[in-house]
């Protein structure tokens, strides 16, 4: 009986030493695959970021060219934007008046001469009045000097008398004079009062082609001479006023070409050529205001915004390749850009990494001049190879 216990033991720890051979295999077999499969993952990962199209919706991705600029020793300089001043308008009331009809909204495109408001004046009516009543006095006077010339003529009235009308005549005429001064004067002149309006309204009227920037004008408010209703001005081409320290101002070249970039359009440069530099030194902060011209055809730009401006100093030399500061990222092993290959895949590729030159970053190597490269939403893809590589190392363990 103990040896038959015996046998049954032996034959069931053999069962069981089959029975845990086989999954060792098979386990085996699955690490060496998954291993297999990880090792291709990790070789796609290295220079291809795939993301999800849901997520890609969410990211807010936009991209920018790498640019080749003119090389050389230069200042980046702080500054605002604001209108030209050599095409622009603050256009107010000459008299007290009320605003009887708006005839131009802000945004608005307008011609020189086209109306911008109805006003309406009582100092304007006694205006128009005095200059209709000298106009009726001096036609009663010429007509009265002309018959004492025809008397006189025929020897009826004295000589005198014919100079004294003459006199008369020509002191009316003054007193017309006068009072169409004193309607030009009030922003106006008589031709309005023939056009049909009450005597005491008048228009105001662009004074150049332009946008109207801004409106200060409500029907039914007094407008005050000393407040612009509208402020009109051409945006084509704006000017941005830096402040460079003194050392640095007084080596920028006249007409020097500078690169301007703004913090509400990232990954967009505009060129800006030096159109004037300030004759005196601000004492407080030793800077010299510099003012850079700049287009802008698409109106994209808008009088205000804040900016910061790369000016060379002296001489050009050769050219550099730059992309936006944002669009390079750290990673464990350097410094790499992201480019867009389509369908939610991004290029992870090393760059060499160099000057910083306002919003701007000099590169060294592995980018093109023309090349696409993601601005914003390049941290996010960042985080997305961070995450990856964190997982694969967790894998690993």
């Amino acid at each position: 009986m103990k040896s038959l216990h015996h046998v049954i033991l032996v034959c069931l720890l053999g069962v069981c030493a089959c029975k845990r051979e086989t999954p060792q295999h098979e386990e085996g077999h699955d690490h060496e695959r998954e291993a297999q499969a990880h090792a291709h993952r990790e070789g796609e990962d290295e220079t291809l970021v795939h993301i999800d199209p849901e997520m890609l919706r969410d990211l807010r991705i936009t991209t920018a060219p790498v640019q080749e600029r003119p090389g050389g020793e230069g200042v980046t300089a702080l500054g605002e934007l604001g209108v030209n001043e050599n095409a622009y308008a603050e256009v107010a009331s000459p008299i007290p008046a009320r605003v009887l009809s708006l005839q131009a909204s802000p945004g608005q495109q307008v011609k020189k001469g086209q109306p911008l408001v109805e006003l309406q004046s009582p100092e304007l009516g006694r205006a128009r009045a005095a200059l209709q009543s000298a106009q009726a006095r001096a036609s009663a006077a010429r007509q009265a000097a002309e018959r004492k010339r025809t008397l006189g003529a025929e020897r009826i009235v004295a000589q005198k008398d014919v100079q004294a009308a003459e006199a008369e005549a020509a002191s009316a005429e003054a007193d017309v004079g006068a009072a169409h001064a004193e309607l030009l004067a009030l922003g106006v002149d008589e031709q309005e009062a023939a056009r049909g309006r009450a005597a005491a309204g008048f228009t105001l009227r662009s004074p150049l082609d332009g946008t109207v920037i801004e409106r200060g004008a409500v029907v039914g408010q007094m407008a005050d001479p000393s407040r612009a209703l509208f402020h009109i001005g051409d945006l084509s081409r704006l000017w941005l006023t830096v402040h460079a320290f003194e050392r640095d101002a007084v080596r920028i070249p006249l007409g020097a070409t500078a690169r301007a970039t703004f913090a509400a359009l990232p990954g967009k440069d505009f060129t800006a050529k030096v159109g004037f530099i300030g004759q005196r030194v601000d004492p407080a902060s030793r800077t010299i205001p510099v003012r850079l011209e700049v287009d802008n055809p698409d109106g994209l730009l808008r009088p205000g915004m804040s900016a910061s401006a790369f000016i060379p100093l002296g001489e050009s030399g050769a050219p550099m390749t730059t992309v936006p500061a944002a669009a390079l990222q750290r990673l464990e092993d350097g410094w790499f850009a992201f480019l867009p290959k389509g369908d939610g895949t991004f290029e992870r590729r090393a760059v060499g990494r160099g000057r910083t030159l306002s919003g701007d970053v000099e590169v060294l190597s592995g980018l093109k001049a023309g090349e696409q490269v993601v601005v914003e939403g390049a941290f996010l893809l960042k985080a997305e190879v961070e995450k990856s590589r964190g997982g694969g190392e967790h894998h690993e363990h």
